[in-house]
């Protein structure tokens, strides 16, 4: 079992966010991952994080479930704020955390996700991004039978440069740190074509990213029992390969797979 122990952040006007800590037993790799729970930035707390910081932590990362303000507190962005003034305490404290500063991964789930996009365009400390059933923009191209995230974040005045500000699909440049997306192919509310646009977007500017659509899973699949630890199994695997030590996999896949070698087999003209 993970130790846990617990921290605050301090923030503007002499408040402090909380934060849980899920240390792994045999010692961390080096690499934290912040954990961001949704609920339409406007509900949820840190404790929904748990399972999934007892997971992370089971295989050697620094689990840190971080509340940040809803909607109902503080308007946006004070919720982008506050990730990132957890991913600067967390560059701090690095050294005592027993953590790169440079290599801190953000992983969220839906409103979570989002915010965790947004922040890794802010931050070049964010060494790579996980994304359950993120929304890649606020503003949907076609109605649908749900209230628009711009409707649930931003002000009723919002122009087009505010939208574009809030819209992770805008932000995705040249250098974004490996991305991992995931979702459901039955989610009405971030549908598969959703997901698949933000991919797309990634692959463009030659981000790392991988894709996982699941198969009959809706809008946060992710919580049922039967799914948790295997999907944050997933994320392991990306973060080993991607963040931990991605030249170990690189020399694997040159020295075993004859097609990952340069002049190896090509498909007939």
């Amino acid at each position: 079992m993970a130790d846990r122990s617990d921290a605050r952040v301090q923030i503007a006007g002499g408040r402090s966010l909380a934060l849980d800590l899920f240390h792994p037993e045999q010692g961390t790799k080096g690499i934290a991952v912040v954990l961001l729970h949704g609920g339409a930035w406007r509900a949820g707390d840190r404790a929904m994080m748990h399972p999934y910081a007892v997971e992370l932590a089971s295989h050697g990362f620094l689990a840190v479930c971080a509340q940040y303000r809803l909607t109902g507190d503080a308007p946006w962005p004070a919720q982008l704020d506050d990730v990132l003034a957890v991913v600067d305490w967390l560059g701090d404290y690095a050294g005592r955390l027993g953590i790169a500063a440079d290599r801190i991964v953000l992983e969220g789930f839906s409103a979570g996700g989002h915010l965790a996009l947004l922040a890794a365009a802010r931050r070049q400390t964010v060494g790579a991004v996980v994304a359950f059933f993120a929304p890649p923009s606020v503003l949907h191209e076609q109605k649908r039978p749900f209230p628009e995230p711009k409707e649930m974040l931003l002000p009723p005045d919002a122009d087009a440069g505010a939208v574009d500000g809030a819209s992770p699909i805008r932000q995705i440049r040249e250098g974004f740190p490996p991305t991992f997306l995931l979702g459901g192919t039955d989610d009405p509310m971030v549908t598969p074509a959703d997901t698949i646009a933000l991919f797309n977007a990634l692959r463009a500017c030659g981000v790392t990213s991988e894709l996982h659509l699941f198969s009959q899973h809706t809008h946060e699949f992710s919580q049922l029992p039967s799914m948790l630890r295997p999907a944050q199994a997933e994320v392991a695997l990306f973060l080993e390969r991607n963040v931990v030590d991605p030249e170990r996999y690189r020399q694997e896949n040159l020295q075993l797979n004859m097609f990952a070698r340069p002049g190896g087999p090509r498909p007939p003209p």
